[in-house]
């Protein structure tokens, strides 16, 4: 394959790293994509490394394989069709958790709000294993049981003063975009955000009922299915309510992920708009936010802890991104103009953990190369 010019030094740095990462196994297969520059002078770089399933049998990775996306649904599904709905003055950001949700909360959680919930600090905890009940429920029921669960757990620290990244709140903040726009989550997600970008093809939700036909990036040999998961969402609780929340679900592509997260940083960086979303508002979510103190977290999106950033040593302070438990993630330099996606299955057959040390490594191996401050 042909690489530009400006990329060399690039790929050079990424063949070795890539190929130390394979040798140790801490996945068996990555796509990458960094993008530089404003788009009249734009340069892109895609490539992909190792296999998409090592077992049963193996298979190659290509550009076109589907990654289940995991906790990249948070920011590039839920927190997008939130920002949609504040445009058409569905919500706001001060709206409480009753009104939010219609329905009665306790008091306690009352004082919760739409902010709160997007900056992990509304007092919920991290994670319940709540598909173990669920499971045992009719299809059509499992989401209503779902939210009232939720809705029962005890805060465990005071709104607001605390972050605690959490995946109940964007399962609150999927069925309440459910609610206000009176569409399945996958639709109104589709319809707002995807189509007018024509991407719907390269990101969707895979719902279990009607699984697309699609290469995919083979997950965990889960022990509760008693299967390796394909093409089927690895999160138990997204899995439990059918493939579609708010907290995980989504699914992409190399390119896709590369288009949509480029959109943000076009957008942030003022070179483009969203039909279906404000300008000022994705600014101010993507920023870090300051209701608690030393919380990297903007809305919906995080920004670079001051100490062991996934984005490494060399990513600006201004910077905006999300990391997904099977293995994937993002971050956006506007400050460089720079984009920057890893898409990998490290959960493939076994969850491992040398993730942690090699997205640094990676990010760092990607701005020593092309940007000289």
């Amino acid at each position: 394959m042909e690489i530009d010019p400006c990329f060399i030094s690039l790929h050079e740095k990424l063949s070795f790293l890539f190929d130390s990462a394979l040798k140790k196994s801490i996945f068996p297969g990555a796509s990458v994509g960094v993008m530089t520059g404003s788009p009249a002078e734009r340069k892109k770089y895609i490539m992909t490394f190792g296999h998409r399933a090592v077992t049963p049998v193996v298979k190659q990775l290509d550009k076109g394989v589907f990654f289940d996306l995991a906790s990249l649904t948070k920011p590039l599904a839920t927190t997008l069709a939130v920002l949609s709905l504040i445009k058409e003055k569905k919500i706001r950001l001060d709206d409480r958790l009753d009104d939010l949700l219609e329905r009665e909360v306790s008091s306690k959680k009352r004082k919760i709000t739409l902010f709160h919930l997007l900056n992990h600090c509304s007092g919920l905890p991290a994670h319940r294993l709540f598909y173990k009940e669920i499971v045992n429920f009719p299809k059509d029921k499992r989401q209503d049981i779902l939210l009232s669960r939720i809705l029962a757990e005890p805060l465990e620290y005071e709104i607001g003063c605390k972050a605690v990244y959490s995946d109940l709140g964007f399962m609150l903040l999927g069925r309440m975009i459910e609610m206000k726009s009176l569409k399945k989550l996958d639709q109104y997600i589709e319809n707002r955000i995807l189509a007018p970008l024509d991407l719907e093809k390269d990101l969707f939700f895979n719902l279990l009922d009607e699984k697309k036909e699609k290469k995919y990036a083979a997950t965990e040999d889960c022990p509760w299915r008693q299967k390796i998961l394909c093409g089927e969402v690895h999160d138990q609780n997204s899995y439990a309510v059918g493939g579609v929340s708010g907290q995980a679900g989504l699914f992409g592509t190399i390119n896709g992920v590369m288009a949509l997260v480029s959109m943000l940083h076009d957008i942030h960086q003022g070179w483009m708009r969203h039909p279906f979303f404000r300008t000022a508002d994705l600014k101010f979510f993507l920023r870090k936010q300051t209701m608690v103190r030393d919380s990297s977290w903007g809305l919906g999106f995080d920004t670079p802890s001051k100490k062991g950033s996934s984005g490494g040593r060399y990513i600006s302070d201004k910077s905006m991104g999300h990391l997904g438990f099977t293995g994937t993630s993002f971050w956006i330099d506007p400050q460089r103009q720079l984009v920057m996606v890893l898409l990998t299955n490290r959960i493939h057959p076994r969850i491992k953990e040398g993730i942690r040390r090699f997205r640094p490594l990676f990010h760092d191996a990607v701005i020593s190369s092309l940007c000289s401050g």
